[in-house]
């Protein structure tokens, strides 16, 4: 039986792994075995993290568009069902940007709302 070391691909593994744990503290960059539970731990946050930054953004966008709505004198659930009624098709992004940008938009979307609802 032969004796296999896996002498360049094992070496190129780990200098992959090094480079990536570049600017970690400590042993997190200098010891094989802790760079790779490092590296191991920092990938399934940074996945997990991908997802939530989604949600993040539409929860502040919600705020943003509540906010907005709410100094014109309606609730954020009442202004959804009253675009959705008037069939107006804009998403959250686009609507806290308008509550933003463009209030006077943003006012006719709320009469059209207001319109729809009544």
């Amino acid at each position: 039986m032969v004796r296999v070391t896996y002498g360049a691909p094992r070496a190129q593994k780990k200098t992959r792994y090094f480079k990536q744990a570049r600017g970690y503290r400590g042993g997190r960059s200098k010891l094989w075995r802790t760079v790779r539970e490092s590296l191991l731990r920092a990938w399934a946050y940074s996945y997990r993290d991908r997802r939530q930054r989604k949600r993040q953004f539409r929860r502040l966008w919600i705020i943003r568009i509540n906010a907005a709505a709410r100094m014109r004198g309606m609730n954020y659930s009442r202004f959804i069902a009253g675009l959705s009624k008037a069939g107006i098709d804009l998403n959250r992004k686009q609507l806290s940007e308008l509550a933003i940008h463009d209030p006077k938009a943003f006012d006719g979307l709320i009469e059209e709302a207001r319109g729809a609802l009544a």
